[in-house]
């Protein structure tokens, strides 16, 4: 049997979950937004009691909690969605970092199209930016910072806690890329300091084509965004359609599960990653990025003297892992990551990511070691 290792691209729906989805699109079908009758109106409290859910995993209150198709559309809504605001007064600078995920730095890119000053961060040998960088990158006319909580190739955590504290007082709108995180490090996202935080349920074992963009009030003033599609009026003016009841349900229900039991699948996770990293230890493997910073569930490494496509092959049949993002392309190119880390270009060609989760059974590493070695 396969034993699958790519959960940072996605993870199993929970039983649990999948069950109140299978409620929600066969017993309890009806639409939210049918308040004349009691199938919308039930649906509309399903909808109500996700938005509770996925909003005390981070401390936010229910109606900062903007329903999306996932973190992808909730990075586009929080990032373009401000720029009318910046043309509107005149600040048109955001900070960012090199390591983002596309879904970050192609909404930068546009801005940097319509005229937006787009200064990105590299995060040094470690993975991780440092906040003094940030910080010095901030200018009078800095409209936003965004900064991925966690890398999703390295699992690298970033100074988010540090980038708040260090970021009171200034009125510029703070971004956090939260997909990795999300139900896995609580308390770094439970800042108030944080304005937009961007979430995908399917990371956090909860299903595909639904998460949040979870829109801080401070000072009891809304970030100033404007949506980017139109029709409906839903999820406050900003994200139009009819709301996805049985995933909404299945996401609530799933970041309450994380919430509950992080601690649990923490523990579980560094016991998995010794085993894993005990268990390649003969081929002598390169870590990519500075441990001590890095999620209990993740490794990047490179093996010596061999590709990571010849390597995925000769695993196929023991574990199912990848070498960079499985949101970005079908087709592999080299890691922007890792090449703004300044890993060497033989080993970002050789870069391997492995992920896990708690629920994930033994891999045969001494069968995954020899196969390697056969390729030598």
């Amino acid at each position: 049997m396969t034993v699958y290792l790519d959960f940072n691209a996605t993870t199993p729906v929970d039983p649990r979950v999948a069950d109140e989805i299978v409620h929600y699109l066969v017993d309890e079908y009806g639409n939210a937004g049918s308040r004349t009758h009691e199938l919308g109106q039930r649906a509309q409290k399903a909808a109500n009691r996700a938005r509770r859910q996925v909003a005390e995993v981070v401390d936010a209150q229910d109606d900062e909690v903007i329903f999306t198709s996932g973190a992808t559309e909730a990075n586009n809504l929080a990032l373009l969605g401000l720029a009318p605001e910046g043309d509107k007064i005149s600040r048109r600078h955001i900070v960012s970092t090199a390591i983002e995920h596309k879904a970050v730095l192609e909404p930068l890119a546009r801005l940097d199209k319509m005229g937006f000053d787009v200064q990105l961060v590299d995060p040094g040998p470690s993975g991780r930016v440092a906040a003094d960088d940030i910080l010095a990158a901030v200018r009078p006319d800095t409209l936003a910072v965004s900064v991925m909580a966690a890398n999703n190739e390295t699992g690298i955590l970033q100074p988010i806690e540090e980038i708040c504290q260090r970021l009171e007082g200034h009125d510029l709108w703070l971004h956090v890329d939260a997909a990795q995180t999300f139900g896995k490090e609580l308390d770094p996202l439970r800042s108030h300091r944080i304005d937009l935080m961007s979430i995908s349920a399917h990371k956090v074992f909860g299903p595909m084509g639904v998460g949040a963009l979870v829109a801080r009030s401070r000072d009891y003033r809304r970030p100033p965004l404007k949506p980017l599609m139109f029709g409906g009026g839903q999820e406050r003016g900003l994200r139009p359609g009819t709301l996805p009841v049985p995933l909404v349900a299945g996401f609530g229900l799933a970041a309450e599960l994380a919430g509950k039991e992080q601690a649990a699948r923490h523990e579980a996770c560094l016991r998995y990653r010794s085993a894993v990293l005990a268990g390649l230890a003969p081929l002598q493997p390169v870590i990519h990025g500075d441990e001590q910073f890095t999620l209990p569930h993740v490794v990047n490494l490179s093996l010596p003297g061999v590709d990571s496509e010849a390597v995925m092959l000769a695993w196929r049949g023991i574990v199912a892992v990848s070498n960079g993002s499985a949101c970005t392309s079908n087709s592999y190119e080299p890691s922007h990551v890792l090449t703004a880390m300044g890993v060497p270009d033989n080993q970002v060609r050789g870069a391997l990511r492995l992920s896990w989760s708690h629920m994930s059974p033994p891999a045969d590493w001494a069968e995954a070691v020899d196969r390697v070695r056969a390729l030598t």
